[in-house]
């Protein structure tokens, strides 16, 4: 009877033991969810988290494709003559001040940028959501010899210059819209974010 007895309690020992640890794996489970929705899901950082680039590589003539918030976003560098250059064909353009167009407010002047050698534009045309061409060559065979160098949307022919602002002919009635952003410093892009103190340290 003694011996029946020890093995009763060795059993609801093992028993409890048993049922203690189910409940903690289950515990742990069941709490994972609830721990990870304390950290931004990828829908979330998509939806609106700043993105950061970098731009050490970056060299003048050459263009990087980035996505934020679903969107694609150009980014390239302008050479010392394309930036000299960009005034010349103001007469050909719809919107030549960026008066009519959306872009944030210290990036509404001639280079549509912070700085003149990095433009940064939302890469869908304004007509209809196309993604335009990159066309950076001037006097494109295509496009004629007073074609200064951007972009060629490919759906219906709208065409952009190198700071994307629209030219007269072309069915988008804006230039490309400018996302916000600032420099952390002279290599590193912040698209998403437009602290004006982190500007002005740029």
């Amino acid at each position: 009877m003694a011996d029946q007895e020890a093995v009763d309690l060795d059993r609801r020992k093992f028993l409890t033991v048993a049922t203690a640890a189910t409940a903690g794996v289950g515990v742990v489970f069941a709490a994972t969810p609830f721990v990870a929705s304390w950290s931004p899901s990828e829908r979330a950082k998509a939806l609106g988290a700043p993105i950061t680039v970098d731009l050490s590589k970056l060299e003048p003539g050459m263009m990087l494709t980035y996505v934020w918030r679903k969107q694609p976003i150009y980014i390239f560098k302008r050479t010392p003559e394309t930036v000299a250059k960009l005034a010349a064909h103001d007469a050909q353009l719809k919107d030549p001040k960026s008066s009519d167009s959306d872009q944030p407010a210290y990036a509404t002047n001639e280079m549509r940028s912070l700085r003149p050698d990095v433009a940064v534009l939302i890469a869908t045309c304004t007509h209809l959501g196309c993604l335009p061409k990159q066309r950076f060559e001037p006097a494109d065979a295509e496009l004629g010899a007073d074609w200064p160098g951007g972009f060629r949307c490919p759906c219906h022919g709208s065409r952009f210059d190198l700071a994307g602002r629209v030219f007269n002919g072309s069915p988008a009635s804006v230039n490309l819209r400018v996302p916000p952003y600032n420099f952390e410093n002279d290599n590193t892009l912040v698209i998403g974010s437009d602290d004006a103190a982190v500007q002005g340290a740029a």
